[in-house]
């Protein structure tokens, strides 16, 4: 019953397999299937001609498959079949949106009904859509006149995996260290219930799909390990699963997915309603979902029948989007045919333009008084507890000209019950930038309201289906509260977003660029402009002056303000009731489409929060010493469930982390020099350290701290390299990154891994280092196994599924 899909290619980089026949790619990823549509259009990839060919190649690969095609999110991408023009009801561009379809005159209402289930799973929510109509109700709910109808219901709290007989399709994304979203953890606890029978879900048939990155090591593994348990609980698949990859395009495999999941849906009802005895409507289920999908939610509304459609859903005759430019031209005269965020040249200025349908507005501000209190931040968690800590010392590790500053923190956690692991990671809660908050209140016009509660709600009488107050957004707080501590001010505006925006703008020439910025068409100028420069909603508002939205669009298009995560640089056994983390500032220079400089959202807060301490310290000769302070911050735990030392201290281990990557393993070096001082008699293993930076006297981490790990025998190899330090005198260049100074090492780093069963740990920066560690392990390995990069990578995959090769890094 599913799609066959003969062809294969690297789930992780997309590229073939090497050779064709085996599992794995060139790069060591395991192979999946192609999607038809997919493996037609690119049969380069069934192919290898001895080049990499790497991620980088697949924008262009996505540009011919489906010109246009921009979508980033699986759900705006659902649609409805074209031969259901008038069903009753479909989705829109917004995600879990149900719209209600117009009744043809003259045309017989179906009493067909088929039952669809939809389970979203991600970091931001869960939701389920389903529909139990009986045929008799059909007809009564919206006076149907096409063949089949899609009912969809957001009350995912009557949605049972156990009892559910319809067939259920699955969307789960990926998080941590191939963890599957918070929201999604008492599913994944539940199907992992070793107790349960080989058939607990035999009556189950389902399609799934996975998103993940594969700049991470566990790629798509929280939709991996819900499949593979469902398929071991006797679940069936109806559609083939997919995953897709953010790193390349998440379109790649979503688009092609998406397609070939109505022609599955087809069959599955097809024989559904058979069983069911209904053969009188067959005809009219085969003959609806005959033809190829259309994207609904990108209305081309060229016929009578759209119109009809949109008259019939509310949507004002101005909204209809498929529009000829007459005279109207962004290209300033002095700029000839150069285009910018704000300026656009042929074609698209002088194209009509496929433009999303409006989303519905959804949430209802209302103003009160200034009187009472804001919520805790603990509310805007999901899960764990929160703890507010003071930070007891603030240093600052590199020197004045370092090209980056790195801090130290120390928290103070004794009166917590907060615990942790050398390797942990944890949260910190941080504020949006003040000057932001007050910018952005001042563009809306609230600059005196800021202090006064507004109770946010769901606003009576929309046309969003299932519609809810945001889970982080509290039902009272104040203005500045919601802008400071609930909304991601510096997310990139999706284009559901830039389309809302453009009923808030007033010049027509602004008002066309948001236009083309959200249409098919725009979507290399969306990619160019606003999504590649990490544009933001400020940015945004001074590049058209004249957009001027309401506060409850924010509220509706705005994520969640995520927490950041920081490893934790300290050993709980070392230093009792002490927390260290370590980070570097982040900034982002002025650029055309940013007017000014900035920091990063948390690490430019905790170095304001900490400026005093630093400055105290600048003139103290004992920088370790620190200052006292009464500033306090909010955190909450993350454990790594891998990232740890090993259980047993006689293995040997092998730490690799250039700059800010080095955090973890001072914790594991002073966790195990303090097992060291209490247990003499203990055996323990040899310990590597790999350490770069760019200059040995302006950002070499923890000198000091590492030479004395050196000298009480807790290091015995310690293996530096400088990448901007130049070395005229040497005969032989030094190397210049850690990668180098790896191979150098060739015959040690074999011995530890192959012989003597030794852990390898990685930590930092995922494109620039750890996948060049990665390819220089498995080069030493090609190498002293005397087996080919095919055996070496399969060999390094043993010991990452092992536990023995991990991973905590970052894009």
């Amino acid at each position: 019953m599913s799609p066959s899909h003969p062809r294969a290619y690297c789930c992780r980089a997309g590229v073939a397999p090497y050779p064709p026949s085996s599992p794995l790619c060139h790069r060591g990823h395991p192979a999946v299937p192609v999607p038809e549509p997919l493996a037609s259009a690119a049969p380069h990839l069934r192919r290898h001609d001895g080049q990499r060919r790497g991620c980088r190649e697949l924008p262009a690969l996505s540009r011919r498959l489906r010109p246009g095609a921009g979508s980033r999110r699986f759900l705006s991408r659902i649609s409805v079949h074209p031969a259901l023009p008038q069903s009753a009801a479909f989705v829109s561009s917004q995600p879990l949106e149900v719209w209600r379809g117009a009744t043809a005159p003259g045309r017989p209402r179906s009493r067909i009904c088929v039952c669809l289930n939809f389970y979203h799973i991600s970091g931001s929510g869960i939701s389920s859509l389903k529909s139990r109509a009986k045929q008799e109700q059909c007809g009564q709910y919206l006076h149907l006149s096409a063949g089949v109808l899609l009912l969809f219901n957001c009350d995912h709290l009557q949605y049972n995996l156990e009892t559910e007989k319809d067939p259920v399709v699955i969307v789960i994304s990926t998080t941590g260290t191939g963890d599957p979203p918070d929201t999604a953890r008492k599913l994944v606890k539940k199907i992992q219930d070793t107790t349960l029978p080989p058939d607990h879900f035999a009556h189950l048939q389902y399609g799934l799909l996975g998103l993940g990155d594969s700049e991470y090591t566990f790629f798509c593994n929280g939709g991996k390990t819900v499949d593979q348990r469902l398929q071991e609980l006797g679940a069936r698949h109806f559609y083939d699963t997919g995953l897709a990859d953010d790193c390349v395009g998440l379109e790649l495999v979503v688009d092609p997915w998406i397609d070939g999941l109505w022609h599955a849906l087809k069959e599955v009802f097809l024989l559904q309603k058979e069983r069911e005895g209904m053969n009188s409507g067959v005809d009219a289920v085969s003959n609806s979902l005959s033809e190829a999908p259309h994207v609904v939610h990108e209305l081309n509304l060229s016929s009578e029948v759209q119109n009809l459609k949109l008259e019939h859903e509310g949507v004002k005759s101005s909204d209809v989007l498929s529009q000829k430019l007459v005279d109207i031209s962004l290209v300033a005269s002095n700029r000839e045919n150069e285009a910018s965020l704000v300026h656009s040249v042929p074609p698209i200025s002088q194209s009509a333009l496929n433009i999303p349908a409006l989303p519905p507005e959804y949430i209802e501000v209302q103003f009160q008084d200034t009187h009472g209190e804001n919520p805790c931040l603990s509310s805007l968690i999901s899960e764990g507890a929160v703890f507010e800590v003071p930070v007891t010392k603030a240093v600052q590790l590199t020197r004045e000209d370092a090209v980056k500053t790195a801090l130290l923190l120390e928290l103070d956690i004794a009166d917590t019950v907060f615990d942790y692991q050398p390797g942990d990671a944890f949260c910190v809660m941080c504020p949006n930038n003040v000057s932001e908050v007050e910018e952005l209140l001042h563009i809306l016009e609230l600059s005196e309201k800021g202090d006064y509660f507004v109770c946010v709600k769901v606003k009576q009488g929309t046309k969003k289906k299932g519609a809810a107050r945001p889970q982080h957004i509290p039902e009272r707080s104040t203005l500045k509260f919601i802008l400071t501590w609930c909304l991601e001010l510096r997310a990139t505006p999706k284009k559901a977003f830039l389309r809302a925006l453009v009923e808030c703008t007033s010049d027509v020439r602004e008002k066309r660029r948001l236009q083309e910025l959200c249409s098919r068409q725009g979507a290399s100028d969306y990619t160019r402009f606003i999504r590649d420069p990490n544009v933001c909603l400020l940015d945004l508002l001074h590049a058209f002056p004249s957009c001027k939205p309401s506060l409850n669009l924010l509220i509706e298009h705005l994520p969640k303000l995520q927490a950041r995560y920081y490893s934790a640089s300290s050993s709980n056994l070392y230093q009792p009731g002490k927390l260290s983390f370590v980070f570097s500032i982040v900034e982002f220079a002025a650029c055309p489409t940013r007017p000014v400089s900035r920091k990063g959202v948390c690490t430019g807060w905790l170095a304001e929060l900490v400026a005093p301490q630093l400055r105290a310290n600048r003139n103290t000769v004992d920088t370790n010493r620190g200052s006292c302070s009464t500033e306090k911050i909010s955190i909450f735990a993350r454990p790594n469930n891998a990232f740890h030392l090993p259980s047993d201290p006689s293995v040997p281990l092998m730490m690799v982390g250039p700059g800010t990557g080095i955090s973890p393993f001072i914790g594991f070096l002073q966790h195990r020099q303090k097992l060291r001082e209490e247990h003499t008699d203990w055996e323990f293993g040899e310990t590597w350290l790999f350490f770069g930076c760019r200059h040995q006297d302006r950002d070499y981490l923890f000198k000091d701290e590492l030479r004395c790990f050196l000298e009480n025998g807790t290091l015995n190899h310690l293996k530096v390299c400088f990448s901007r330090d130049s070395s005229s005198t040497a005969e032989v260049a030094p190397p210049k990154y850690v990668q180098d100074v790896i191979r150098l090492h060739a015959k040690e780093v074999a011995r530890v891994l192959l012989k003597e069963r030794g852990y390898f740990y990685v930590c930092g920066d995922k494109k620039h280092m750890a996948d060049g560690v990665s390819d220089a392990v498995v080069d030493i390995l090609s190498m002293e196994m005397e087996t080919d990069k095919l055996e070496a990578m399969k060999f390094l995959a043993t010991l990452r599924e092992a536990k023995r090769y991990l991973q905590d890094v970052w894009s």
